[in-house]
């Protein structure tokens, strides 16, 4: 099982997420919980991706056309860090 960390700005933005991106994030938690982070490659709707530039460890998951959530991963721990859910800039 992974453990599973949620910065504090990610309860700041849930109440002004849409539905059906909290309900994508809860499924992503899931998943993630009981499979680890590997077994999203399996769902290419979250279009999981590792991040290039000033955001190399971190990496993307796709909650839906708009948002996106930022993770980085500590496999030594077996612990992720949601980071952040944004806007993705187009």
């Amino acid at each position: 099982m992974w453990k599973i960390k949620e910065h504090k700005d990610i309860l700041k933005v849930y109440p002004k997420l849409q539905p059906e991106v909290l309900k994508k994030y809860e499924l992503w938690k899931s998943i993630v919980y009981r499979h680890g982070p590997e077994k999203l490659k399996e769902f290419p709707g979250f279009h999981d991706e590792k991040l290039k530039g000033q955001y190399i460890d971190e990496r993307s998951s796709r909650l839906n056309i708009k948002y996106r959530l930022i993770y980085r991963i500590d496999k030594n721990l077996s612990t992720i860090y949601s980071l952040k859910i944004t806007p993705h800039k187009y």
